[in-house]
């Protein structure tokens, strides 16, 4: 029908679909890894669509953020060095540099028009990493990163896209070997591990190599209504469990000062708590 507006369609999932009403094109071109469009929309603001697959929304980015960096950063006693592996829009970033316990934070980034796409266009969200000087980019391939540093983390946080082209190295055992090489005495491992209900065969698959890796993994959940199909799991991964006891007064000690929409102290303890369907899928991934 004549001035009907465009719409850009999710296709990570096979058999079904969730499109975005277009209000406005921003920005729509092939980078050298990626093609990379931005809408607004009504609902969800800004939203980034890489290969078909949404990677943020300036909405709802907050949820998915704050769960990824202040779950680890509040259970660890001493997060000094963190890496970010992925991350391009900045916005996990942003969310760990509000722990001053945090010193150096380092983002490998495979794809420089990403950072320079999303410092442009996500600004609302990400404008204070540019300006702090713990903060460094560095554009490299995250897998070769991690196996050939020296360097060692507090903790290693991997804000990647799914199993698919360049983010596929990224789920596999040998990636997680190197992380935890690269990990301190205890330090943690966080990871995207997806929607199980729509990524069954690759939730087992990724948190199966985890767990094969580390002595201890579990997973979190966090609902962001960008990442539809149910409950998004963050892999979690250590040498011991002692920071999955970390209590409810020492959680809110370590995020004084730090305002948050989505993440508490006692919605981080209860994220880990798994419906069955999930705990029968870390199961079967264990298997």
């Amino acid at each position: 029908m004549s001035g009907e507006k465009p719409t850009v369609s999710e296709t990570l999932h096979e058999g079904v679909r969730l499109s975005f009403t277009a209000d406005e094109v921003l920005h729509d071109e092939a980078t050298g890894h990626h093609r990379l469009v931005l809408i607004r929309n009504r609902l969800f603001g800004k939203v980034l669509v890489l290969d078909g697959a949404v990677q943020v929304t300036s909405a709802d980015e907050f949820m998915y953020h704050e769960m990824m960096a202040h779950v680890p950063l509040a259970a660890h006693p001493d997060p000094r060095d963190v890496l970010i592996i992925g991350g391009g829009d900045c916005g996990l970033a942003e969310e760990a540099l509000k722990h001053e316990r945090v010193g150096s934070l380092t983002q490998i980034e495979i794809d420089q028009s990403v950072v320079e796409f999303s410092r442009r266009h996500f600004a609302e969200f990400n404008a204070p990493v540019f300006d702090d000087p713990r903060f460094t980019v560095e554009i490299a391939d995250g897998a070769a990163f991690a196996a050939g540093t020296s360097r060692k983390f507090d903790v290693v946080l991997v804000d990647s896209t799914d199993p698919t082209g360049p983010g596929a190295a990224l789920f596999t055992r040998g990636f997680y070997g190197d992380l935890r090489r690269i990990l301190k005495p205890g330090g943690i491992a966080v990871t995207q591990n997806g929607v199980p209900f729509l990524q069954r065969r690759e939730f087992v698959a990724g948190f199966g190599s985890l767990a094969s890796v580390f002595p201890v993994a579990t997973c979190f959940l966090v609902s962001v209504p960008t990442y539809f199909g149910g409950h998004m799991t963050l892999g979690w991964a250590a040498d011991e469990d002692d920071l999955l006891k970390v209590d409810k007064d020492r959680l809110q000690a370590r995020m004084a000062g730090i305002e948050t929409r989505y993440y508490t102290p006692a919605h981080h303890l209860a994220a880990f708590a798994l419906p069955r369907f999930i705990e029968d899928m870390v199961a079967e991934a264990r298997a």
